[in-house]
């Protein structure tokens, strides 16, 4: 894969519905449907995770990989892909215009947002643009194929916290609420930590930016995730924007 570039794979190599290959032909009882994917990531790590994970599965081909929007145009008219899986926050451009263009020149995509963002203006837009499916990073890329393959047998892959907003968006307004606010008390620093985790530091940065160990961020990160009652770097991002305690532009 070019790196931090659209794939120059062969072309050969990337057609979506080849009538036939050195296999046999595509319609043999038996045989397994490949999908095309075209992978839109401006994290060269992260675009590099998944798209192995996409190359590892059997039902799937990775037709491309992008890590800007113009990128994205390019490879994206030029192999039509049945499934485009796409980042929000682009270098270039915003993610959900993109989801756009792709939905009008190929009704038949089917768009999975794989992103850091989960608070509510990055969801609905998404949604309403034509997204079909919303992960949020959380460090691993092992549900990437089963992810598609539910989103192309008509499911709708969400990540728990933002299934969580989604109801709660919908559910009628409670009535005024009585005592405390539910809303989670950290501490100081464990404020610092996760407004960090936000921006995308990793454990180390964060440990090196203010001044303390490792272990002691990992601490914090424990006592994080068990105030907001998450498991995962993912979700706490989500409960840290969607409960208004970490705003983007600190």
């Amino acid at each position: 894969m070019n790196r931090g570039a659209v794939s120059e794979t062969p072309s050969h190599e990337l057609g979506m519905a080849r009538p036939s290959s050195p296999r046999g032909p595509k319609w043999l009882a038996g045989f397994v449907a490949e999908y095309g994917v075209v992978l839109v990531e401006d994290d060269d790590l992260t675009r590099g995770r998944l798209a192995r994970a996409i190359e590892g599965h059997p039902q799937l081909r990775l037709l491309g990989a992008a890590a800007s929007c113009e990128e994205a145009r390019r490879l994206f008219a030029r192999e039509h892909p049945q499934v485009l899986i796409t980042d929000l926050g682009l270098p270039d451009g915003d993610g959900v215009d993109l989801i756009r263009e792709a939905r009008r020149q190929s009704p038949d995509t089917l768009v999975l947002v794989i992103t850091v963002f989960g608070d509510e203006p990055h969801v609905v837009a998404a949604i309403e643009a034509g997204a079909m499916g919303y992960l949020l990073k959380d460090g691993t890329a092992d549900y990437i194929g089963t992810s598609i393959l539910e989103m192309i047998a008509g499911g709708s892959p969400i990540s728990p916290p933002i299934a969580r907003y989604l109801l709660r968006r919908f559910r009628p307004a409670p009535e005024a609420a009585t005592g405390e606010s539910d809303t989670p008390r950290l501490s100081d620093r464990e404020h610092e930590v996760l407004s960090l985790i936000v921006k995308g530091f990793s454990y180390a940065e964060i440990a090196n930016l203010l001044g303390v160990s490792a272990h002691t961020v990992t601490t914090h990160v424990r006592g994080i995730y068990r105030k907001l009652e998450v498991h995962s770097r993912g979700e706490a991002v989500y409960e840290a924007l969607a409960m208004g305690l970490v705003k983007l532009d600190e």
